[in-house]
């Protein structure tokens, strides 16, 4: 078995109350594990089966002292089991697999086990400093004399007997808040406390296996404010496909508030989760990928378009539609894209269509682009009814053409059409193959 303790630091440098920071480190240390339990002023997490998920003990360990730094976790150590694991926080120590464990305990003070609290008084007149003297006292004079809870305690502790936990359960809502340390009058710096709540969001996300379309900063401003100012304010951020990614939604919410001006100085934070939809994991590839270190696109025009705004930063999207010119539309790339794939139709489609088409010059039936065009396959008919309304023009296009992939032999493989309607059919250039 492998228990890692995660301990705050004392009250008076933390800048949330225990209870809450105790709950948001719990939310945080779900995505490591599922097994994870608040013990006394530290929270334990089982991490057994989760060593080769996350690239081995070392990489587990380096991600877990990292993240934790950044909510405020002042000690980590590693034990066989959860009792242990506390005990050597609270000592100061790291590592509790160097040696036999009976070795390593017995050396502690005797503070660093909970159920001597009540005794430690008693224990110390006696000649008790250490675990271990503890532990070479006879046990039924110790259990007459200060009680079962202490023995079952010493065997949990000493891994020879179970230990009983009760496992955090994710809440069905994501909502934290945090009390800022000092108070802040700039937004950007709002982003210190903000992404400690963001790495709780990414922890709750993970035990869901879920991933955020949007979640809500709010602020509360301070009391000793101008009436004008109002009680505080919020910042959502939406995101065009579900992420739990910290760094992401970091650069996101910092490139937000980077725009935002407070009104009166800000001393508590509150993060909501909106949107959340269930996130499908990649696999991981058995081969080293060249590619993994790179950026997904959606993430980066995310980002860019935070920065430039969200209609200068559009994306093609595919529809449903027979007609050529309604083929695909522009949407800002922050909006999320179909869930549904467009299908196939199976003809061939050009890789670039004009903007307007071209007529193309005609003698004895026969169109020319720079060059007699040969007809390689169709006709495709496309038609248009009364439904195909140009509401700028205020009129009905009525539209009936033959398409044709045509070679020229100059510029190369064209898509032209021919119209049905009218006194005077006539043929016109409107893509081009790659």
């Amino acid at each position: 078995m492998l228990w890692s303790a995660l301990l705050l630091p004392p009250p008076d440098d933390r800048a949330l109350p225990t209870d809450a920071a105790l709950q948001a480190l719990a939310l945080w240390a779900l995505q490591f594990t599922p097994r994870v339990a608040v013990a006394d002023e530290a929270v334990v997490m089982e991490l057994a089966a989760s060593v080769r998920l996350f690239g081995g003990w070392q990489a587990l360990r380096e991600r877990v002292r990292v993240e934790g730094a950044e909510l405020g976790v002042g000690r980590i150590a590693w034990a066989p089991n959860s009792l242990a694991a506390l005990a050597l926080a609270r000592a100061g120590i790291d590592h509790g697999f160097d040696r036999p464990l009976e070795g390593v305990l017995d050396a502690l003070p005797m503070e660093t086990l909970t159920a001597v609290g009540p005794h430690r008084l008693t224990l110390a007149h006696i000649g008790c400093c250490t675990l271990g003297d503890l532990r070479r006292l006879p046990r039924g004079g110790v259990g007459r004399r200060f009680g079962q809870p202490l023995l079952a305690a010493l065997d949990q502790l000493y891994g020879r007997a179970p230990e009983v936990h009760q496992w955090i359960e994710p809440p069905e809502r994501f909502a934290q808040r945090l009390e800022l340390m000092f108070r802040v009058d700039d937004a950007p710096a709002l982003m210190f406390g903000a992404r400690r709540l963001l790495l709780s969001l990414c922890g709750w996300l993970a035990a869901r296996h879920s991933g955020t379309t949007a979640f809500t900063l709010h602020w509360a401003h301070d009391a000793m404010r101008a009436k004008s100012a109002g009680e505080g304010g919020s910042l959502t951020v939406r995101t065009a496909e579900p992420t739990r990614q910290i760094e992401h939604l970091s650069r996101l919410l910092a490139e937000h508030l980077a725009r935002v001006e407070l009104l009166a100085p800000v001393g508590d934070l509150l993060l909501t989760a909106d949107a959340v939809m269930p996130l499908e994991e990649t696999s991981a590839s058995w081969l080293p990928d060249e590619h993994a270190g790179g950026e997904a696109l959606p993430l980066v025009l995310e980002r860019i378009a935070v920065r430039l705004g969200p209609q200068r930063v559009l994306r093609p999207v595919l529809c449903e539609d027979h007609r050529p010119e309604w083929m695909c539309r522009w949407q800002p790339a922050t909006e999320p894209l179909p869930r549904q794939p467009v299908a196939d139709t199976g003809l061939p489609q050009p890789g670039f269509i004009l903007p307007a088409p071209l007529k193309l010059l005609v003698r004895g039936d026969r169109p020319y682009y720079q060059g007699e065009l040969q007809m390689l396959a169709g006709p495709q008919r496309v038609e248009g009814g009364w439904w195909d309304c140009d509401e700028a023009a205020g009129q009905i296009r009525q539209v009936s053409r033959d398409y044709w992939v045509a070679q020229s032999a100059h510029a190369g493989v064209l898509w032209v059409f021919r119209t049905r309607l009218g006194a005077a059919p006539a043929w016109y250039l409107h893509g081009m193959f790659a």
